[in-house]
């Protein structure tokens, strides 16, 4: 990937994958798939969000792969994955089934982690035989299944009709996010991060985020407008872990109150005041010590190993 994609150095730089595979969804769709760290350690999946790539878990892989087999994929149009002109919930479904087919052997259980779109993706995949077959425990992180654009706080007013219009049009804006500026990084920070941000966090997020293509951006935006998944809450079955930001507006503590009642098998919520929406860049030692949790609970590790 271009230095323009993901930042060069420090903790938020991605580190170069021990392989590199490629996934091929049920429409022929190309996921770009990396794996780090040891072959018969035990698994963990790891999908980003909404304008994000693999760079987004820089700070978990790094961390995972010391002893862990770590698997992350560029969603359909996001970093290393070709743009597809289908783009809905069952293509993210698809996507998932199809990553895990290719990277991990038949029967063999790995911890998946979630963030935003990455946890919907998750959630449409929930009754899916592929997913059913390799999901030991999954993390969803600062993400919801239904109603995003309606309780969003990005537009700071009173909830209702106007604010919600508001936000479609700012969420679903066509302009380019042109060059990452001082000012974009401070717009960036106000919608998508807690007010006591690291520079370093917000510049890593920058880079990411205005890496997406402009089409991209704006195709997955329509499907977030409309996206219920709520009936793979209720099918998600494994063991799963919820966290949140307090701070998050564009999937709001709401959301994670709401998975908590409708999961059929929570095994915990972590609120973390003061935080925005990209947790696993904001608090990168939680996230990757609850992915840790999961998987000495729950996952198992690779026969022969």
């Amino acid at each position: 990937m271009s230095r323009l994609m993901h930042v060069a150095s420090g903790p938020f730089a991605p580190p170069v994958p021990a392989r590199e595979l490629t996934a091929v969804s049920a429409d022929g769709a190309r996921l770009h798939v990396e794996v780090h760290g040891p072959e018969n350690a035990p698994a963990v999946v790891l999908a980003h969000g909404w304008t994000c790539s693999t760079a987004f878990w820089a700070a978990q892989i790094r961390e995972l792969a010391v002893d862990h087999r770590v698997i992350a994929y560029d969603q359909r149009g996001h970093g290393r994955s070709p743009a597809s002109r289908a783009c809905s919930t069952d293509a993210l479904a698809d996507d998932l089934e199809a990553v895990l087919k290719a990277a991990l052997a038949p029967g063999e259980k790995a911890v998946l982690a979630g963030h935003s779109m990455g946890g919907m993706t998750v959630m449409a995949a929930s009754t899916r035989a592929g997913f059913r077959q390799h999901a030991a425990a999954v993390l969803l992180c600062s993400t919801g299944a239904s109603r995003l654009v309606a309780e969003s706080t990005v537009v700071p007013m009173r909830a209702g009709r106007l604010r919600t219009a508001l936000t479609r049009r700012i969420l679903g804006s066509r302009a380019p996010l042109g060059p990452v500026t001082p000012l974009a990084r401070r717009i960036l920070k106000y919608g998508t991060m807690g007010p006591g941000s690291h520079p370093q966090m917000v510049e890593a997020c920058a880079r990411i985020v205005h890496a997406c293509p402009r089409k991209v951006r704006y195709a997955w935006s329509q499907v977030l407008d409309l996206l219920d998944v709520a009936y793979g809450v209720r099918e998600l079955t494994v063991p799963t872990a919820v966290v949140v930001g307090t701070a998050d507006r564009l999937t709001p503590v709401v959301h994670a109150r709401s998975l908590v009642a409708a999961l059929p098998n929570c095994v915990g919520i972590t609120e973390l005041p003061g935080l925005g929406h990209m947790t696993p860049i904001e608090a990168p030692e939680l996230v990757t010590g609850k992915i840790r949790e999961l998987v000495t609970t729950y996952a198992q590790v690779k026969e022969g190993a």
